[in-house]
């Protein structure tokens, strides 16, 4: 059984699915009126057609036949969930029903399933205007270039601009799949959208969803707000709590190092990854969003966070976020990379360390500037400074890391 996203030729048997289901397997329970009342077999396509493409809509298939279908709006509204009566009772409905019910990193990616779903129709009705003799030939050449565009923000844009008024003409004289297109008109430019997480929705509890999405080579861009604690449930350690640090959970400081995540996804290869600080390096988060945002696959994009749990001692407390982020990598507690699997396939090395060699003479007084970790100076005094020692040697084994990624021979 295979479930995946629902395809617009597929609305006519999705219908016919539904109506059978409601007067079969329903009979027993609803009397013939009622069933009809809910099911009369006179489904209006085209508004399901335009609901399935606007929802998160999944159809579970098995072989050539569709099995099952279910729908969720933006909303979180389960609105159709139906399986063919000789598949009752086979967990069609469980499979489908769970990545639509999914939290987090799994569903940021089905809402990205939702333009897939979208585009997809695009096409299909621009292909049925391509193959109408009426359409006039200046028309079709619009069509066409939106569809050899359609992935490229700026080009897709611009051939929407050409488009959308011939799309309006259309309409205007009574062409159904002009009237159709106007209602998606406003999809044609590509769309830049990004699956927003913490660190328990990427490196914690939430990892396996993290990791799914980007082992899928879709084109899915993430951005993971790294605060190293779980910040909206009171600040409890995770895999993203560096050594050291106190958080609940771990009252006497971490005593395992942290997860690198980024270095972790850039193994697959074809991930494109980056690690940023925005009050460290503008220029450089910029470089790395836009590059992610580019690049034809599956992207992450890590972004130091400050966090109210960390207890900032610097005059102006969250309000100096941003310079904290600038002391972190220049003391080397954070280090600023990206990952371009792009560059690999011209034969280059896709690691580049952004980040300056770090003034490690600071690193200490960077811990020092953040109660997390001066706590562990007043609860554990004999114990506090060896994991201060820890810390800065498991920053600075890390960075070493990147520097013999930076070496690397890449050359076809």
């Amino acid at each position: 059984m295979l479930i995946r996203p629902y395809r617009p030729a597929e609305c006519a048997g999705l219908a016919a699915l539904f109506y059978e289901t409601v007067h079969s397997v329903n009979a027993r329970d609803y009397t013939p009126v009622q069933l009809d009342a809910w099911a009369n077999g006179h489904v209006d396509l085209t508004t399901w057609n335009q609901s399935f493409l606007e929802h998160c809509t999944l159809v579970a298939v098995e072989g050539d036949t569709i099995i099952g279908f279910g729908d969720m709006d933006s909303s979180g509204y389960l609105d159709r969930l139906y399986v063919r009566k000789d598949f009752q009772r086979r967990g069609v409905a469980t499979a489908l029903i769970t990545p639509l019910t999914e939290n987090g990193i799994d569903y940021g990616q089905f809402g990205r399933f939702i333009d897939w779903q979208i585009d997809e129709g695009v096409n299909a009705l621009l292909d049925k205007a391509l193959a109408d003799d009426h359409v006039p030939a200046e028309s079709k050449a619009a069509a066409q270039e939106w569809k050899d565009n359609q992935n490229n923000a700026q080009a897709s844009r611009q051939a929407a601009d050409k488009l959308i008024p011939m799309i309006e003409a259309g309409a205007a004289k009574g062409c159904g799949t002009c009237k159709q297109l106007s209602e998606l008109s406003h999809y044609l430019p590509k769309r830049s959208q990004w699956i927003i997480g913490g660190d328990g929705a990427s490196y914690d509890i939430g990892y396996g969803g993290l990791d799914h999405v980007l082992a899928s080579g879709e084109d899915v861009n993430i951005l993971v707000l790294d605060t190293e604690v779980y910040s909206n449930t009171g600040g409890q350690a995770s895999k993203a709590t560096p050594i050291g640090a106190i958080a609940q959970f771990a009252a006497s400081g971490k005593r395992v190092t942290k997860k690198d995540l980024g270095l972790m996804q850039a193994t697959y290869g074809y991930v494109y990854v980056a690690q940023v600080a925005m009050g460290a390096d503008q220029t450089q988060c910029l470089k790395a969003i836009k590059e992610a945002e580019a690049y034809p696959g599956p992207s992450l994009v890590i972004a130091y966070a400050p966090c109210i749990n960390h207890g900032l001692k610097a005059k102006g407390g969250m309000g100096k976020s941003q310079a904290e982020e600038g002391k972190a990598v220049e003391c080397g507690y954070w280090h600023l990379w990206r990952y371009n699997p792009t560059l690999a396939e011209e034969g280059k090395n896709p690691f580049s360390l952004d980040s300056k060699e770090p003034q490690w003479d600071k690193f200490q007084d960077y811990l020092n500037g953040e109660v997390r970790f001066l706590s562990l100076k007043k609860a554990f005094p004999e114990e506090a400074q060896e994991l201060y020692d820890a810390t800065q040697a498991a920053a600075k084994k890390r960075y070493q890391s990147y520097v013999r990624k930076t070496k690397e021979d890449w050359s076809l």
